[in-house]
């Protein structure tokens, strides 16, 4: 609680000006208004006295509190991330996994942080604090799908789950406190739950409102590991505010708002509570009010629970394993009927799917695959052959063959938005049927559609990607790209470079030397078959250095612009292998 003088600096602060209003014993005081309580609200002198002293006549958060309040249990399961990338990944609970996200320490297991590896370093620094990291990419979705069997696992104990996020959800606990005997008891029980569906060491707290009843369950992390009972934090009903009391303010996540009220000297979220609610709304607006109200043990976030998804997943289980990819394909297309006709009475498409194929000795091969439109049952059979065809669980001459297929739709939409329209579709069904029809007969990789991205040289801007794959560029074209060819671009870029020879007027090889000064003007050129051509105009060089640090860098090279005697211009480039023809200009 607050001294006196110093609560009513830090009011004189937030607030300039206070009306004074006299009592009827020609004292003075505050007359601003609380929770539409105006004056002393009808309380007596001896709580007026208690309240002043207090911190300027401020109602307790606990009196707030309405004796309606919903209880909230929330199940929190530290390091979700870690446990999903390991689980995924079938490592040992003890692997010193680091997840890694724009190169920077997404998270990281235990066992690398006892090694000094935390959050927010470089990947290099942290292998240099420990060189035995086992470092993957991180991946939300993974997260996303990993907590989901949990989820479902709650909902079969608790209906109305709200996800918080990935390894954080909430229930109301009210109705399972009875059944279960008690709010402990209920926690005790999901807690069993979640450890054998995910094998992770869950924490559960519970309270009056989502905002401490998380606070609650991070709480647990410094008490007794090994008592399963510790791992349950119950703040009573109307405590909240005394909880929350002494936790700091940067429990608020609000970097700007806490570091003004550190300036004014208030440090916990109990000085902070202290103050009065309409002085903080004037001062810091809604935003502060909303951390106030928190603060205070007034969560305002309303709760609300999820509605479970459907359950539109394919799993076929073969006994014994399938070791041929027919086998697979002809299983799969009964079923792949199934999976249609269940999305369409739920008006829905799948834009996406999952594919999963585990091997008989434990091996999974995982993979989404997207469809410009939506899929059809042949599609589905396709995209699991395709895969069974890549994954290298047969060809590979594995010990087992397949023993699980699972399809999963990863992206749905209404129906209603692929419809065919009234006077047809145009020729967009037709070309994507047919392309649809070559790609099934030739193989996923046999159509390519070409795309743009950032690069230097021409053939580096150039992508191709396989029909109904989602074209993803890992160089952006609109970052600046020093160095590369300007507009307008040749019309023609050879799959492969075209050795030449450029000749001066003379009959020597046109070079160029250290300080990017042509020797001879060009005067003509030829191909591989012989043929030459004179050259009416040409224009550079232009030098490019590209990943000149890499050992197996070309060097340097040179580009050239080059007219023919037919009026034909090319794109020449001289490097250390010679001279090449990379493009035409059509």
């Amino acid at each position: 609680m607050l001294r006196r003088p110093f609560a009513r600096t830090a009011l004189r602060i937030l607030r300039p000006r206070l009306t004074l209003l006299p009592r009827s014993c020609g004292q003075f005081h505050t007359g601003c208004r609380r929770d539409g309580v105006g004056g002393d609200g009808g309380r007596d002198s001896d709580s007026d006295s208690d309240s002043d002293s207090a911190g300027g006549g401020s109602v307790s958060a606990a009196s707030m509190v309405p004796e309606s309040l919903p209880r909230v249990l929330v199940v929190w399961a530290p390091d979700w991330p870690i446990v999903a990338a390991r689980q995924h990944e079938k490592l040992p609970a003890d692997a010193p996994l680091v997840l890694v996200e724009k190169g920077l320490v997404f998270a990281a297991a235990a066992s690398a942080r006892a090694e000094g590896v935390t959050r927010g370093l470089r990947l290099r620094e942290a292998q240099s604090r420990f060189p035995g990291i086992i470092d993957r990419p991180y991946d939300p979705a993974l997260d996303s799908r990993a907590f989901e069997p949990v989820l479902t696992a709650i909902e079969e104990l608790i209906p109305g789950v709200q996800l918080l996020r990935p390894g954080m959800c909430a229930v109301k606990v009210r109705g399972a406190a009875q059944y279960y005997g008690g709010e402990k008891a209920a926690a005790l029980t999901v807690i069993a739950r979640v450890n054998e569906i995910a094998a992770s060491d869950a924490r559960v707290g519970v309270a009056d409102a989502l905002f401490t009843a998380v606070h609650a369950a991070r709480s647990t992390i410094a008490r007794d590991p090994r008592s399963r009972a510790s791992h349950v934090r119950v703040v009573a009903a109307g405590d909240s505010a005394a909880f929350l009391a002494p936790l700091p303010l940067t429990v608020l996540e609000e970097p700007h708002i806490v570091s003004l009220l550190s300036k004014l000297g208030i440090s916990t979220l109990g000085e902070f509570a202290h103050l009065d609610r309409t002085d903080v709304r004037v001062r810091f607006g809604e935003p502060g009010a909303r951390l106030h109200a928190l603060a205070s043990g007034r969560d305002p976030q309303a709760f609300v629970a999820r509605t479970p998804p459907l359950d539109l997943d394919v799993v076929l289980d073969f006994e014994p394993a399938l070791d041929r990819v027919d086998q697979v394909a002809f299983a799969v297309r009964s079923r792949a009927d199934d999976f249609i006709d269940a999305l369409m009475r739920a008006q829905l498409v799948a834009t996406a799917i999952r594919v999963e194929l585990d091997s008989e000795s434990g091996e999974v091969a995982e993979r989404v695959w997207l469809h410009p439109r939506s899929f059809s049952a042949s599609d589905v059979v396709d995209r699991v052959r395709w895969q069974v065809q890549g994954s290298n669980l047969i060809e590979a001459g594995l010990s087992s063959g397949i023993s699980r297929v699972r399809i999963v739709p990863e992206t749905v939409d209404e129906i209603g938005h692929h419809e065919i329209g009234l006077w047809g579709s145009g020729l967009e069904p037709r070309i994507h049927h047919g392309l649809s029809r070559v790609q099934s007969m030739l193989g996923h990789g046999g159509v390519l559609v070409p795309s743009i991205e950032g690069g230097r040289t021409l053939s580096s801007r150039q992508r191709l990607t396989a029909w109904g794959d989602r074209s993803v560029a890992e160089r952006s074209p609109q970052r600046p790209w020093p160095g590369a060819l300007p507009d307008p671009l040749p019309g023609t870029v050879f799959s492969s470079r075209h050795a030449v020879h450029v000749f001066a007027a003379d009959g020597a090889a046109v070079a160029v030397d250290e300080r990017g000064q042509v020797l001879a003007p060009p005067a003509r050129f030829s191909t591989s078959d012989s043929r030459s051509r004179s050259l009416t105009a040409w224009a550079g060089p232009w030098p490019l250095a590209e990943r000149w640090w890499e050992a197996g860098s070309s060097g340097p090279s040179w580009r050239f612009q080059a007219v023919d005697d037919t009026g034909c211009a090319w794109l020449l480039v001289l490097d250390n292998g010679g001279w090449w023809a990379e493009a035409r200009y059509d």
